[in-house]
C-alpha cells in the first residue's frame, strides 16, 4: 500500500511544481494547492475499480 501512497504523493508534487513553473500558483500558495491536488488524486485512486489499481502499481 505504501507504493500507492508514494505514487499519489509524487504525482501531486509534480502537478504543483508544474503549476508553479507556469505561474498559475505562487510558492506561497503551495500548501493549500498541494493539499487540494493530493486529496483529489487520492480520492480518484481509491475509488478506482480493483482491476485498475493493479495497473497503477506497475
Amino acid at each position: 500500500m505504501a507504493s500507492i501512497d508514494e505514487q499519489i504523493l509524487r504525482a501531486a508534487k509534480e502537478i504543483v511544481v508544474k503549476f508553479i513553473e507556469a505561474g498559475r500558483v505562487s510558492p506561497a500558495g503551495f500548501p493549500e494547492t498541494f493539499q487540494t491536488i493530493y486529496d483529489t488524486i487520492d480520492q480518484t485512486v481509491r475509488k478506482a475499480p480493483q482491476a485498475d489499481k493493479a495497473d497503477l502499481s506497475q
